[in-house]
């Protein structure tokens, strides 16, 4: 059972983060804006003028009393002890903001919008560094690489995953999650299945800095790699039975969290099928899916095809909670020591299932 925490939003919950030191900040609709701590005692809150919901919230990882929080069009910093007033404001993005990163040495703050741009903000001069411009509909989300403070991932509506390296005004790589689907569709599937297209919904970089996920609308979650300046789908899996909005390793593992709007939680193992890649000595193949068709059957390649990762139902969760309303943000955190899952929906409360045994 979730433990709930309530008392401080009186509107759905849109977004979360963790403080090294336990605090928990969230954003929800309408500008609401609360701080909490560990044990779900309310802290702190605050309203946005303007009332724009608060899309997404992140602590500074060397300053724990330093929270970011983008609003609208707006990003506001603040000091997690008195949040009634900002200590510095940045309107960069020209569209309603869905997603913040900082990078590792935390002088890059990256802003994700709905026009499909992102704003790479320099945080020592206050100005914006870059613009990236690449995606054709909204940017969902946006994620600096653990180690690699210059590179990032992004993903969005226009079904578009990206690799950036910041010296560049391009992106690197980019694929398009559609274009998959379509040659999957020469398998048999349930007609449902086809409605959905592969619009990304969220991506989350491994600590290791070169596996990242995505989650995507098709209810898929895929996992790729960062191979220098391109990258490779390693795996694929069908996570949930609607789209899935949320994804995130758990930190220094390869253990993946996923939220869906079918009202699931689950917990995948994909250490197994990673390690196992990084140990082939085989070269990665750029054929198509439905060139690699042969493999299926032997199982034993380090390139099979995701179809066979889901006929052979090799990716099982190690974790599956029927939380039962649609999941708009995911969360781990350690909390009294154990690790726990925190968890934003529809409601206006903060959902807590423990993680003790991982």
């Amino acid at each position: 059972m979730a433990v709930k925490w309530t008392g401080g939003h009186s509107s759905p919950i849109l977004c979360l983060n963790a403080s090294q030191e336990g605090l928990v900040a969230s954003g929800a609709e309408s500008g609401d804006l609360m701080a909490w701590g560990e044990d779900g005692t309310p802290l702190g809150h605050t309203r946005f003028q303007g009332a724009d919901d608060v899309t997404s919230v992140l602590f500074s990882p060397s300053c724990p009393t330093k929270l970011y929080a983008s609003h609208g069009e707006t990003i506001s910093l603040l000091d997690v002890r008195s949040l009634k007033g900002s200590l510095d404001h940045f309107h960069v993005n020209e569209e309603e903001i869905n997603c913040l990163s900082l990078n590792e040495t935390e002088n890059l703050l990256a802003s994700a919008d709905d026009s499909g741009a992102i704003k790479i903000l320099d945080l020592e001069n206050k100005k914006v560094s870059r613009s990236l411009k690449r995606h054709s509909n909204i940017c969902s989300s946006v994620a600096f690489r653990p180690q690699r403070p210059q590179s990032l991932v992004s993903c969005g509506l226009d079904m578009q995953v990206m690799l950036w390296n910041l010296h560049k005004a391009r992106p690197l790589w980019i694929t398009n999650l559609q274009e998959d689907e379509t040659e999957e569709m020469e398998s048999p599937q349930s007609p449902g299945q086809l409605l959905n297209p592969a619009l990304a919904h969220s991506v989350s970089v491994a600590s290791c800095g070169n596996i990242f996920s995505c989650g995507a609308e098709d209810g898929k979650v895929r996992i790729f790699r960062v191979m220098g300046v391109k990258c490779e789908q390693e795996l694929g899996f069908k996570g949930h039975s609607l789209g899935v909005s949320q994804v995130c390793f758990l930190p220094e593992s390869y253990l993946l969290l996923t939220g869906g709007n079918d009202g699931k939680i689950m917990l995948w193992d994909v250490s197994s099928e990673v390690e196992k890649k990084q140990k082939s000595p085989t070269k990665p193949t750029h054929r198509k899916k439905t060139k690699r068709a042969a493999y299926t059957k032997q199982g034993g390649s380090t390139h099979a095809p995701v179809a066979d990762e889901e006929e052979h139902g090799k990716i099982l969760p190690k974790l599956s909670i029927e939380h039962g309303e649609k999941v708009n943000w995911l969360l781990s955190t350690r909390i009294k020591g154990y690790q726990n899952i925190l968890v934003a929906d529809q409601t206006s409360c903060i959902s807590v299932y423990p993680l003790k045994e991982f």
